[in-house]
């Protein structure tokens, strides 16, 4: 269920966003599958900690992963995949359902992926949930960064 103070964030900024029963969409390839999308368009969002401390949010398309040496070159410092726990005390979602709005993190970092696609649908809040936006809009919502930062899966 998508708490009230998303959903009016998403309303404020006109945006369309999608409920299913919680715990329906907790990966991309779910979330793809309830929304008739193809994996790539869901914008899966993750949190690494930086050895300095400092939190990076990554979202990136779904049918890619995160390379440790791209972040690395492109973040300057190593940085570990967050815990449950530590996902959910820096973003305040759980894994499934992180969302890269309305975060308190220090940096966002949007991978270039997503921009292959016209819509992409990212978390809401709630692994019940997507949010549908663009790439440019992603980066204007979340003063993120565009990055190269994946690879394909493989």
């Amino acid at each position: 269920m998508i708490k009230e103070k998303m959903k009016e964030y998403l309303n404020l900024n006109n945006l369309a966003f999608y409920e299913f029963p919680d715990g329906t969409t907790p990966t991309s390839v779910d979330a793809a599958e309830k929304l008739g999308v193809e994996v790539g368009q869901i914008a899966k969002t993750i949190l690494f900690l930086g050895k300095s401390k400092k939190t990076y949010l990554i979202v990136c398309s779904g049918n890619r992963k995160i390379s440790s040496s791209k972040l690395k070159k492109t973040i300057g410092e190593k940085a570990k995949l967050a815990s449950y726990n530590e996902t959910e005390k820096f973003t305040g979602y759980t894994p499934g359902g992180v969302c890269p709005f309305l975060v308190n993190v220090d940096n966002i970092l949007i991978d270039e992926s997503l921009n292959n696609y016209e819509k992409v649908f990212s978390a809401a809040g709630s692994s019940g949930s997507a949010v549908e936006v663009n790439y440019e809009l992603l980066l204007k919502l979340t003063e993120g960064i565009s990055a190269d930062i994946t690879v394909e899966k493989g």
